[in-house]
């Protein structure tokens, strides 16, 4: 990730993190697949895992956050290099709440194992979502890996098919609800599962707009496509 500087020292200290971040997002992919699972086979011990990671996820973003601030602090770095740490530090809070929504899945998944009707619901149909929202974040993390801008722009686009797929899933389960009340209460749980798995898409994409910050120095948060391709022209 980081270009090489007349400082072996800060090569070595941006590489140190840069790969502590990588570390950070697999352990954050590993828990969206456990909740993939848990969600598809209502497995309560896959859910268990996924709450047991939690608190790893949170002492890897302190631990983050606390050797960029000792990095500003002694190299006093410059430009893009103070954009990189910057979105590095962006990034891995952004990682840290995709940890969050991963576990708010496992929560919604014993909630609605409890309520003794997971087999009566729609559940399956948030499968497509799901696998799209991790994949979406493993571009993601690629992506920023090589500060691939033309694959941020792509992220970004794609993040659309997702919120797509969720507003379809809210339309069906309204529906469902209408037809049976007796399942409003774990619909409700399936509710807030699929906004989870919305969510993690916009932190994909959130990590995507660093990668254009970076590289190019342009702040494109709320802004449309039209503009953020005028950036990387």
């Amino acid at each position: 990730m980081p270009e090489k500087h007349l400082s072996t020292q800060f090569d070595s200290e941006l590489s140190a993190v840069s790969t502590r971040v990588m570390e950070l997002g697999g352990l954050v992919e590993s828990q969206i697949r456990q909740a993939i699972y848990a969600l598809s086979q209502f497995d309560v011990e896959a859910a268990n895992a996924v709450t047991a990671t939690e608190a790893r996820v949170n002492a890897m973003e302190v631990d983050i956050d606390r050797e960029l601030s000792s990095i500003i602090a002694r190299r006093q770095p410059t430009a893009r290099d103070l954009r990189l740490l910057i979105a590095i530090s962006k990034t891995t809070a952004n990682l840290e709440r995709v940890g969050d929504e991963a576990e708010k899945m496992a929560r919604m998944v014993r909630s609605i194992i409890d309520s003794g009707s997971p087999r009566s619901l729609p559940a399956l149909e948030l499968r497509v979502a799901a696998d799209m929202a991790s994949g979406l974040l493993r571009k993601a993390l690629d992506a920023f890996a090589r500060l691939d801008t033309a694959a941020a722009v792509s992220i970004l686009k794609e993040d659309d098919q997702i919120d797509q797929e969720f507003n379809g899933f809210v339309r069906k389960l309204i529906t469902y609800m209408m037809e049976d009340p007796r399942m409003i209460s774990p619909s409700l749980d399936l509710l807030f599962l699929a906004k989870a798995i919305e969510r993690i898409g916009d932190h994909a994409k959130n990590i995507a707009e660093f990668i254009i910050y970076v590289v190019k120095g342009a702040d494109i948060r709320h802004t449309s496509m039209e503009e953020i391709e005028s950036v990387l022209k």
